[in-house]
């Protein structure tokens, strides 16, 4: 669309018949996020609250149209970068956020744990400095007061607050344990997930050819990362009569991750009554 017939449009939102409002905006949510600034500068000169709220509602529809795009792409790419991932998820409420300042955080994080590691130390020892950075330096806990605030499902919030819930906690931790060269991956654990750290040659030292996993320990970051072996886990399913095995002690994909991360977020729109949200959301997980 010319800059012209784009700022006829625009200018048409004043219009006070809503059937004139109607195609307005359906000519322009045709268009891209790339006429938010455009509508942002007409909101700035426009006195009257209706024609304001139109404004408003255009730009948010807009910047959803952008994500959900953003979103289909990284699914159907072939790396799926948890961060990537992640950052998605939050455009979803925050379109306008900050990527430097997170991805500042984060690197701040990791060079925190990476100043006290050495090529001397085992995988266990370094997954236990991570936890102490992690969880009694840091103190990212899960947020019990408020389990159910969408705000327990954004990154920027997440590293703001300390606080998350299980799945936001989780991804965090690998996306810094990663970043850190420790060969992690999320389990699809019932109720709380967990980490577990992955290493085929590793594994066949310490179990031989007839191990049936590569899996060496687990992680719960809900309980401050402590590290529970695969006996253990399989007990506890066993017990809770848990099947297949498998299911809930081998690493999913960061794809799947993803996925829960928007069905937590759904869930939380759904708890405080955020419907339109809620609705919004169900639309982005359609496209896994």
């Amino acid at each position: 669309m010319n800059k012209r017939k784009l700022q006829a449009l625009i200018d048409l939102l004043d219009d006070p018949d809503e059937l004139v409002y109607e195609l307005v905006e359906k000519e322009l949510l045709k268009e891209n996020y790339k006429i938010i600034p455009a509508l942002e500068e007409k909101w700035e000169l426009s006195f009257d609250e209706s024609s304001q709220e139109r404004i408003e509602n255009l730009i948010q529809s807009l910047q959803f149209k952008q994500t959900q795009k953003l979103l289909e792409k990284w699914i159907g790419s072939a790396d799926h970068d948890l961060l990537s991932g992640f950052l998605l998820v939050d455009r979803f409420q925050y379109p306008d956020l900050n990527l430097l300042k997170i991805d500042q955080k984060i690197d701040n994080l990791r060079k925190s744990v990476w100043l006290e590691l050495s090529d001397s130390l085992t995988i266990l020892e370094k997954t236990t400095i991570l936890n102490h950075f992690l969880f009694n330096i840091n103190g990212f806990s899960i947020n019990h007061n408020n389990i159910h605030s969408p705000q327990n499902c954004f990154l920027n919030q997440v590293l703001d607050t300390k606080r998350g819930n299980p799945i936001s906690i989780s991804v965090l931790y690998v996306i810094i344990a990663r970043m850190l060269e420790l060969p992690t991956h999320l389990i699809d654990f019932p109720r709380n997930p967990l980490i577990a750290i992955v290493d085929p040659n590793l594994a066949e030292k310490v179990h031989g050819n007839i191990r049936n996993s590569d899996v060496l320990f687990y992680i719960n970051p809900s309980n401050k990362g402590s590290i529970t072996s695969r006996k253990e886990i399989e007990y506890h399913l066993r017990k809770n009569k848990y099947e297949p095995l498998k299911l809930f002690t081998e690493p999913k994909t960061d794809l799947f991750f993803i996925q829960r991360l928007l069905e937590s977020l759904e869930e939380s729109y759904q708890s405080v009554g955020f419907q339109e949200k809620e609705e919004k959301i169900k639309t982005l997980l359609r496209l896994f």
